[in-house]
């Protein structure tokens, strides 16, 4: 089993050319137990053997075995220092002995009572103190549920039916949270238009047609790909608060990242509901609604009928994920987790971009613990590489440049680097100087190969 990922030189880089790709053919021959899974994998699973839309690639990802602090090894023995962290769910890396202690802990003591439980207030008070807007808690399966069942809440609460949300904001693949006219979904009652326009907001809301307002936290796509302009966020809750809308943060990417109160207290803002998941559980799935008490009442089975909002479901603080999530918690308090993954990050963006100026290669490494990779033309404050390079959109998410990412994907995979399909590499406490240099040389070798191919953008 290799002991670190591989980093190949100038002579060992992989050249397109006629017939048979050499970087795809290397890259099979280096993993032939996850040839034979993907194989049988196509048999189950109808997107190309995938699971997970961010999984389909060419010829697959690499199937994955064990994970430990920043590394995770796939069945063939290969090593990756890994910036997937369950899809940014791992703030404290794989592996996290107190989190991985208190799931054996609970697993001998029960999996599942179907009752009420002490850690599920333990919980509850542990996500209150890192986010003094929890007034009242609610537990989910996954955040996507949590943002759903948000749109209820404000249905039942305003007694109006729609929902304003924005263009390039991701909530999930439901039906009212998915990308517009994406195929088989129905969006009666959602209106998306795109963010940092409050004059628009104001417009639509003076309507009064309008229960609640939602917007991904940190950003566009993924805490920040997409850039939304921090004033946008402190004039929705006013907005709101004026017209009688409720406002929802959506912190599923970025709760106990960004800090370890999340994006609203970073701005300094308190919405009326907040998503959380991910991180909350420290790994484990989970979603949660929290919010102001008044709103959250309509859940008490005092309600009148006519506005009482019912919430069942299995997995709602499970004890399994409560025993991870207090320990996770406990993690946060002080805010050292979050203060590590943002100084990597930061590493990582500097000593990334002063690379691609070296080696003359037109990109962007920027936002903040969740890095975006952009290869393009720069056209923003190169000194900044918390903003983004340009204040294009179309050219921040060009389907043009898609295949390009894709190429970077795998050759950093073949380099030993996992990343967000070539986009994006989301950092955690567990991610070290070295891996940060690693990652950097292999990301320099990678764009060279890609060079000599002819597979970047011009």
């Amino acid at each position: 089993m290799s002991s670190a990922p591989v980093v190949p030189n100038a002579a060992a880089r992989s050249r397109g050319g006629q017939g048979t790709d050499p970087l795809v053919a290397e890259y099979l021959a280096r993993r032939p137990k996850s040839v034979a899974l993907h194989k049988e994998a196509t048999g189950y699973f109808a997107a190309e053997g995938a699971t997970h839309f961010t999984r389909v690639r060419s010829p697959f990802r690499p199937y994955v075995e064990r994970a430990q602090g920043s590394r995770k090894w796939d069945v063939d023995g290969n090593e990756y220092i890994d910036y997937v962290m369950g899809h940014g769910a791992l703030v404290l890396g794989h592996g996290h002995p107190a989190v991985v202690e208190a799931v054996q802990r609970q697993a001998a003591a029960g999996l599942h009572f179907g009752d009420n439980h002490p850690l599920e207030l333990a919980w509850a008070s542990r996500i209150r103190r890192l986010m003094p807007a929890a007034e009242r808690v609610r537990f989910f399966a996954c955040g996507q549920e949590a943002n759903l069942m948000a749109f209820r809440l404000a249905r039942a609460f305003t007694g109006r039916r729609r929902i304003l949300r924005f263009d390039k904001n991701y909530h999930g693949w439901a039906d009212g949270l998915a990308a517009p006219g994406a195929a088989g979904t129905l969006a009666e009652g959602v209106t998306v238009i795109p963010a940092n326009d409050p004059e628009a907001v104001e417009r639509l809301l003076a309507t009064g047609e309008f229960a609640l307002v939602m917007i991904e936290a940190g950003g566009g796509y993924l805490s920040g790909r997409i850039p939304t302009n921090p004033e946008f966020y402190r004039a929705l809750p006013e907005l709101c608060r004026k017209h009688g809308t409720l406002f929802l943060l959506d912190e599923v990417v970025t709760g106990f990242r960004e800090s370890a109160s999340g994006w609203q207290a970073v701005l300094g803002i308190r919405p009326d509901l907040t998503a959380l998941g991910k991180a909350t559980s420290g790994g484990l799935p989970s979603g949660v609604l929290i919010g102001r008490a008044d709103v959250m009442a309509l859940f008490s089975p005092a309600t009148p009928p006519a506005r009482l909002v019912s919430h069942g479901g299995t997995w709602n603080a499970v004890p399994l994920t409560c025993a991870a999530g207090i320990a996770a918690c406990d993690l946060y308090l002080d805010g050292e987790p979050q203060r590590v993954l943002a100084e990597r990050a930061a590493q990582f963006r500097h000593d990334g971009n002063l690379m691609l100026e070296r080696i003359g290669v037109s990109g962007r490494l920027y936002a903040r613990s969740v890095a975006h990779i952009y290869l393009g033309p720069i056209e923003g404050d190169p000194a900044d590489d918390t903003a983004v390079p340009t204040p294009d959109l179309a050219k921040l998410v060009n389907p043009a440049a898609a295949p390009a990412h894709r190429r970077l994907d795998l050759h950093l995979l073949h380099r030993g680097v996992a990343s967000m399909r070539g986009e994006a590499l989301i950092f955690s406490a567990a991610h070290t100087e070295a891996d940060v240099a690693a990652t950097v040389a292999a990301l320099e070798d990678s764009l060279l190969a890609m060079r000599d191919e002819g597979t970047l953008p011009d």
